[in-house]
């Protein structure tokens, strides 16, 4: 295992945070797996998981398994782990600009573009080495501004030529799911069975460019751009692992999910042995744009109805929404049929909040389709 700490721009003089990266298997091989945990900081079950991988991942390469370069961070945020008001985490957004930890990634595609246009051949295995020699000249180029620029652009830096990109995270009170894109299913539906995800859902651009968009993204578009042209692989497919919710940190959860995703590791070849059998899939890959964000038309106290992991059909009770007050008493259906695989942690809503969301199966939203 070879350690590396990356400096992060300090905000103002004597606050200088850093990102580590932990690096296993051979420099000189061709692969690379790239895993990182809590970009939400308040997102702490993908923490463990990755020390429960860390010391994992030594043991495999003290034994000469590993036949891919894994490149793992536990800490992808350190700006928000430290983000504490009056003893609640705020990870999910910087309390600086506003924005969201896992949204406005450096978008590269026309830059990289550009850049290799000229250069491009007939051969796809030359034309990924072009493409990822481009995005790290193009990312080493670009200058952050501000601690969070600087934050994201260590990440993608780290992450950019990854054929592999995990990443880990967790709703609030959820079953284990997951987001990749429809092009990369087909690979990433082994993992959804060994993690048992309850929900697999799938947009090529769910318009946020967040962290594993932006490189799935960039090879999207320069397949659309170059593909009738030059042949241009996938050269990445990325994957965020929702794993349960924010309450479910602890050992036993930790050590089934380390365990699978070596699990799949070893079948997609990145770890040499023999593959485990394939669990049955708990729920099929549906839209993005299936998804229906329940929300409610009054504040109140939130009584749930409904549990993470069931399955609702159009017009069921999810919650009730009750005024103490008044003694008004509002019921919150879903418009859709669907599972049911997260719901808010809080249980006092506002108006108009947003309070589960339900996995359906026709696709109804367009634009931006990701919870702010």
């Amino acid at each position: 295992m070879r350690q590396q700490i990356h400096p992060i721009l300090a905000p103002v003089p004597g606050t200088a945070r850093q990102i580590h990266s932990f690096h296993f298997g051979p420099e000189q091989a061709e692969g690379k797996i790239y895993i990182q945990s809590s970009l939400h900081a308040d997102e702490l079950p993908g923490m463990l998981v990755a020390w429960h991988l860390k010391a994992r991942l030594a043991e495999l390469a003290a034994a000469g398994r590993l036949r891919s370069k894994i490149v793992l961070v536990p800490v992808a945020n350190p700006v928000g782990l430290e983000q504490v008001l009056m003893d609640i985490p705020l990870g999910r957004y910087e309390l600086e600009s506003g924005q969201n930890f896992n949204r406005l990634f450096v978008d590269l595609s026309d830059e990289v573009g550009n850049q290799v246009e000229g250069l491009l051949g007939g051969d796809a295995r030359l034309n990924v080495a072009l493409i990822r020699d481009s995005l790290r000249q193009a990312l080493d180029r670009h200058l952050p501004a501000t601690q969070l620029q600087s934050q994201r652009l260590v990440l993608q830096r780290l992450a950019c030529d990854a054929d592999m990109v995990l990443d880990l995270h967790c709703d609030f009170e959820a079953v284990a799911h997951l987001y990749t894109t429809p092009e990369a299913w087909p690979q990433v539906e082994p993992l959804a069975r060994y993690i048992g995800a309850e929900a697999s859902l799938l947009a090529t651009d769910s318009g946020g460019q967040s962290f594993d968009e932006c490189f799935t993204l960039l090879w999207w578009q320069l397949q659309q751009r170059f593909g009738e042209r030059f042949a241009i692989p996938q050269g990445s497919f990325s994957v965020t692992l929702e794993l349960r919710g924010q309450g479910d940190v602890n050992h036993g959860l930790a050590s089934l999910d380390c365990q699978a995703i070596i699990d799949y590791l070893i079948r997609f070849g990145a770890i040499s042995g023999e593959p485990a059998p394939l669990p049955d899939l708990p729920y099929p890959a549906t839209p993005l744009a299936a998804v229906e964000p329940v929300a409610t038309p009054v504040g109140g106290l939130l009584v749930f109805h409904a549990l993470p992991g069931e399955y609702l059909e159009a017009g069921q009770l999810v919650a009730e929404v009750i005024d103490p007050i008044h003694d008004r008493i509002s019921p919150v259906h879903c418009r859709h049929a669907g599972l049911l695989y997260a719901r808010s942690l809080r249980r006092m809503a506002t108006a108009g909040m947003v309070i589960a969301h339900v996995a359906g199966l026709t696709p109804y939203r367009s634009g931006y389709l990701l919870s702010p």
